[in-house]
């Protein structure tokens, strides 16, 4: 079928699913292939729980009514969701970065929402099936998207930016992750730079951490909203205050957010640049800032009665490993423990990260460490080590610990949120 020609159909039936057990009336169906399911599989369960149409990409599985064959699921999929985009034309934000890509997108979003109809990734649809998904949620009402888009693997922001196509991009930062996707930091650098590339292409523009050296030296020839802490730039704040929450001084004004630690500034900093841009007052970017509490693991504070938490286990890398253990060390706090999990998908460097992580903490004056997964245990033969999250479970029922600070970092596969409720 030609693309138009799903799209008529996309048209009538605008509600886009990819799960057989999640289909609301007049919704399209279409089948995605994982490691252990064939959609295809499940294409006329789709039809029976309520899908008006279901896309299949082997043959024996349509049946020619409702049920229709195309080439490959998931590149169709791209198509439509690239051609509604370029069909309604909205104004789109474009994300990527190592760390706080999500955070930058729900600080932004949340300004934008105080004067325009906004559409935005919703939880970590970001890759190359979320973000279509993403797009086709696009009505004729939304006047501006942000759209986050993350990768592991080199080239996989230049295909989804292609699918994307942002008018306006922010690369939070590049940091080490995914090493052993990337092959090498220069290969995160060269990965992530593919937004930029686009809009020097398209003559787009971006907002720009101009502090940030590395963004520096890849920002020629892009028009660019610059922020940071030099006077010249178009907007300027700095750092208030990080113990434990962050406030951000900006203009007379000293912004008081919900999240944890400096590392957070450049993203705060982030809405404050598109919210000025796009025509939003200071006051109502001030207030969307203020309101916003994360709430999916991300810096997030708790007061459990017992211990004062930060829940950082979304996700680990060297880069955010080191930025959330500066932050703690720094705070002004009593009984500081840590309990970090391995950071994942470092490839051949990731004994050494690990040793380097473990060797800061040697020179910390944490009350205590606990270290859990197979890369902290070889990486040092000190602290707390532990194979498994479980096996730290068992050790916290017959030792609590109460009237402590801890900070809880990891990768998001360790399950470190799972002792949350013992502490």
């Amino acid at each position: 079928m030609e693309i138009k020609e799903i799209y008529s159909l996309y048209k009538a039936h605008p509600s886009i699913t990819t799960d057989s057990r999640n289909c609301s009336e007049n919704s399209i169906f279409f089948a995605m292939k994982g490691v252990s399911f064939n959609g295809n599989e499940y294409a006329q369960k789709a039809i029976e729980n309520g899908c008006s149409y279901a896309f299949v990409d082997e043959k024996q599985y349509a049946n020619g009514t409702n049920i229709l064959y195309v080439e490959n699921c998931l590149s169709t999929l791209q198509q439509l969701a690239k051609f509604h985009r370029v069909t309604l034309g909205t104004k789109i934000i474009g994300i990527t970065g190592t760390n706080g890509k999500t955070t930058t997108k729900e600080l932004v979003s949340a300004v934008l929402q105080r004067k325009y109809s906004t559409l935005y990734t919703q939880g970590n649809f970001n890759n190359h099936l979320g973000v279509p998904l993403t797009l086709l949620r696009l009505t004729s009402e939304h006047e501006i998207a942000v759209v986050e888009m993350g990768a592991n693997h080199p080239g996989e922001i230049r295909e989804l930016v292609e699918i994307v196509r942002p008018n306006y991009g922010i690369i939070t930062n590049v940091g080490k992750a995914h090493l052993e996707g990337f092959g090498s930091f220069e290969g995160v650098v060269k990965t992530k730079a593919a937004l930029y590339e686009f809009l020097r292409e398209t003559n787009g523009e971006i907002f720009i951490n101009y502090d940030n050296e590395i963004l520096q030296s890849i920002s020629s020839g892009i028009k660019a909203f610059k922020f940071g802490k030099n006077s010249n730039y178009d907007v300027v704040a700095d750092i208030y205050s990080s113990d434990p929450f962050l406030s951000v001084e900006w203009h007379d004004k000293i912004i008081q957010t919900h999240l944890i630690g400096a590392y957070n500034f450049e993203n705060v900093m982030a809405a404050i640049a598109v919210g000025h841009k796009m025509g939003i007052s200071d006051d109502e970017i001030v207030a969307a800032i203020e309101a916003y509490e994360p709430t999916n693991n991300r810096s997030q504070f708790k007061d459990s009665g017992r211990n004062q938490l930060i829940i950082d286990a979304y996700n680990a890398n060297p880069t955010s490993m080191n930025a959330s253990l500066h932050d703690f060390l720094q705070m002004n706090k009593p009984n500081k423990i840590v309990i970090l999990g391995d950071m994942k998908e470092l490839g051949a460097d990731s004994m050494k990260e690990h040793v380097a992580i473990a060797e800061l903490l040697k020179k910390s004056d944490l009350k205590d460490v606990f270290l859990i997964g197979p890369c902290f245990m070889e990486s040092t033969d000190q602290f707390h080590r532990f194979e498994t999250t479980d096996e730290l479970i068992d050790w916290l029922r017959l030792n609590p610990i109460n009237n402590s600070n801890l900070l809880i970092k990891g990768s998001n596969s360790m399950h470190l949120t799972k002792v949350v409720d013992l502490l």
